[in-house]
């Protein structure tokens, strides 16, 4: 099957999916897109078991479509710099501590924590997975996906300063988490040991240069879209910078994905303000809003859909379901500790490791790293289990996320499709719940 037929069949069952989903289930697009294709897959399999053809069509389908990379080398560019560009800059400076602990320690801590926890229970079990695999699942699992947790935040309608703490995070740590990923991938198929300098030396490399890299890109980029005013020139100009970046940032062993948000945050922010005339502003925010739909639509119609080719046993089942606590406890502590660490300065609403607990979503770049895994035994373990992990944090934590953010009273009532956007001056925007004796907003509460 060719690309332009690959891309076809994937684009008419978004937009059958999308519709359904719109007209009858009326759930977030992202997990109605990805409930309805498992469904599909389900039903595929019931038919090729009674006899139908069709199943061995799709396998085809979706054996002719790389995951990892039409993910890592295709979609994550363009969505990782959709959700950049509406991330409030001034916000994320002043949350830049919280945010880059859980980007970087949080990651290390859940990694260290998911591979020693799976690999005691596995032991207690009787069952058998190397420590190394186990930490490996640990890395690949850790990172929360910017795109699940963008696409869930938009449909709950969180308060403006939660999400851009959850959301910056999402969208570095996956940066970060593809480092650790790659690094212990090295030990467990090379069997060779890594140093601390080592592994200094490639997070410099990956996530520092990547995110100059980006800085660079971005000044050319805010440069170029300041000399003119031509909306079609300058969305052009948008369209080459994620491309560009995120191919050079490759080719010269950088981190893309880093880049390509460091970027983003440039042109969303100072570009926004100071560049940008306010007819190309909405055109802009148009056309990447687009993108940035079409292309959830479609790869979550891949995750669902992906269910026809991964090997499923009840062991590995029964592996994915321990695994789910497992991931959640991890998450839980790793968000924990840069918390209390940073609790001597100041003072955390009551219910934000709760919330980071449960708003930290796995998705499409968890399971894109299981299959880019070289084949073996281990490999169809891993794969699977972190297949039903995915499933669980879209489908289960996706739909309860608002009812969790709800409980911690940090908004009141469930959002209204089509109210108008809140002020930021106004309380619930800014998540700060005030001491009763009439403190300022730093002595009060804050996420």
């Amino acid at each position: 099957m060719g690309l332009f037929q690959i891309i076809a069949v994937l684009i008419t069952l978004a937009a059958i999916f999308s519709y359904l989903n719109h007209r009858y289930l009326r759930m977030p697009t992202t997990i109605g897109i990805m409930l309805i294709a498992l469904g599909m897959s389900l039903v595929l399999v019931v038919a090729h078991r009674l006899g139908a053809p069709i199943d061995a069509r799709a396998h085809e389908l979706l054996s002719a479509i790389d995951f990892n990379r039409t993910l890592f080398q295709g979609m994550l560019a363009f969505l990782l710099f959709a959700g950049a560009l509406h991330v409030e800059l001034e916000g994320l400076l002043e949350d830049r501590w919280v945010v880059g602990l859980l980007a970087t320690a949080g990651v290390l801590i859940s990694t260290l924590v998911v591979g020693a926890l799976l690999w005691i229970v596995l032991r207690l079990a009787g069952a058998g997975l190397p420590a190394i695999y186990c930490l490996l699942f640990g890395a690949l699992i850790s990172p929360t996906d910017p795109i699940a947790v963008l696409g869930i935040l938009k449909a709950v309608g969180v308060p403006k300063s939660l999400e851009t703490k959850i959301t910056g995070e999402s969208l570095f740590n996956d940066g970060v988490g593809v480092v650790v990923f790659l690094l212990v991938l090295d030990i467990a198929t090379s069997g060779r040991g890594v140093s601390a300098r080592d592994v200094g030396l490639l997070f410099v490399q990956e996530a520092a240069g990547g995110g100059m890299f980006g800085l660079v890109a971005g000044a050319l980029a805010y440069w170029m879209l300041k000399s003119v005013d031509n909306y079609k020139v300058e969305v052009l100009i948008t369209l080459a910078l994620v491309m560009g970046t995120y191919a050079l940032a490759g080719a010269f062993h950088l981190s893309g994905p880093i880049a390509v948000v460091v970027a983003g945050l440039l042109t969303g922010n100072q570009g926004r303000q100071f560049a940008m005339s306010k007819v190309t502003r909405e055109r802009l925010d148009t056309f990447w809003e687009l993108i940035d739909e079409i292309l959830n639509a479609v790869l979550f119609v891949l995750l669902g859909l992906e269910a026809l080719v991964l090997v499923f046993t009840p062991a590995y089942l029964i592996t994915g379901i321990v695994a789910i606590p497992i991931v959640l406890a991890a998450r839980l502590i790793s968000v924990s500790i840069p918390v209390k660490l940073l609790g001597w300065h100041r003072q955390f609403h009551p219910g934000v490791l709760r919330v980071l607990t449960w708003a930290g979503l796995r998705g499409g770049i968890s399971v894109a790293l299981a299959l880019s895994l070289p084949r073996g035994p281990e490999r169809e373990v891993l794969v699977a289990v972190t297949y039903v992990v995915v499933l669980f944090s879209i489908v289960v934590q996706g739909l309860t996320v608002g009812w969790v953010i709800r409980r911690t009273g940090v908004i009141a009532e469930p959002p209204h499709q089509n109210a108008p956007e809140q002020e930021p001056s106004q309380p619930a925007q800014e998540f700060v719940v005030p001491e009763t004796r009439g403190t300022t907003e730093e002595e009060g509460w804050t996420l």
